[in-house]
């Protein structure tokens, strides 16, 4: 089916996003502070979280646990899934494919280039499976330092292969957690230190702020609203947009000349309708004159 841009409704999207950091930077407790969020502990370090940060929580120890859980448990009561950690559900990846086949190993035991080709193929269904069940996800990864070029540091997310590249595609939002002078930043800023994803006006580096107090943990509740608020905002827009293309008849330059002026626009509208109105205008032989802020003819039009 072929939906027109102005015709299209994300009122139902539900946002993926990976959070990723160095240990102890808390990527866990933020990641909790997402709407409604059940945790999968694949790294077993919900202890970790302070006791008054800590949701419910999924504890298993392997893939086939894992899937048959998500089938079976009702999940009605939440909004978000968060797990923790990608890396670690890699790793349980690895040996549910060494059984079903064992052709997706070595002979040392570790994934052979077509297990690495599969496990990579499952990672990605099953961020697909949770986006299918009207769940938000957030896919908690652990970062690791490289040195680049001038002894500048890079991040990395922790994961084998050439998965750590591809899994950002199936993501609307990524970012770093870094700490600078004992403040805490998320940033949404691709750069040559490390990949991000921003997305509908989520962008830049975000200050964290600290829970202190019994300070409600809702960070990324309220950075889920603004993201909903700027895409309902651009779909508005364009809707706008397109009422205003529309509505600017061109048969009467000078008429059109007026309306664009003093119009409201949106998006690149007024720059749409200048460009169509200089064509129309040149199309009728006509030349804007200064003097009588009007379109004449080149025949009428007064020498200077």
């Amino acid at each position: 089916m072929i939906v027109k841009p102005t015709q299209m409704n994300f009122e139902t999207k539900k946002i993926a996003m990976i959070i990723a950091g160095l240990p102890g930077t808390g990527k866990t407790t933020l990641a909790l502070s997402a709407p409604k969020p059940l945790l999968i502990d694949l790294d077993k370090g919900v202890d970790r979280v302070e006791v008054l940060y800590r949701k419910d929580t999924l504890f298993v120890d392997s893939y086939e646990e894992l899937k048959k859980e998500l089938r079976t448990e009702d999940l009605s009561d939440y909004e978000t899934i968060v797990l923790d950690t990608g890396g670690k559900l890699f790793e349980l990846i690895k040996p549910y494919l060494i059984k079903d086949n064992p052709k997706n190993a070595k002979s040392d035991g570790d994934l052979s280039l077509q297990g690495y080709g599969k496990a990579k193929k499952e990672f990605s269904n099953f961020v697909k499976y949770i986006k299918g069940l009207g769940k938000h996800l957030i896919v908690i990864f652990h970062a690791t330092e490289m040195k680049l070029v001038d002894d500048l540091v890079g991040l990395r997310i922790r994961i084998e292969g050439s998965t750590k590249d591809e899994v950002w595609d199936d993501m609307d939002l990524g970012a770093f957690i870094e700490i600078n002078n004992k403040t805490r930043t998320l940033s949404f800023n691709n750069c040559e230190r490390y990949y991000a994803k921003g997305t509908h006006g989520i962008h830049g580096v975000y200050e964290i702020p600290t829970l202190t107090n019994g300070k409600k943990n809702e960070f990324l509740t309220k950075l889920f609203e603004e993201y909903y608020k700027e895409l309902k905002q651009e779909t508005e827009d364009l809707k706008k947009y397109q009422e205003a293309i529309e509505s600017v008849d061109f048969k009467d330059v000078n008429k059109a000349y007026e309306k664009i002026k003093t119009m409201t626009h949106y998006l690149s509208s007024k720059e749409e309708l200048w460009s169509r109105l200089k064509a129309q205008a040149s199309k009728q032989g006509l030349v804007y004159d200064k003097a009588s802020d009007k379109f004449l003819s080149n025949n009428t039009k007064p020498n200077k």
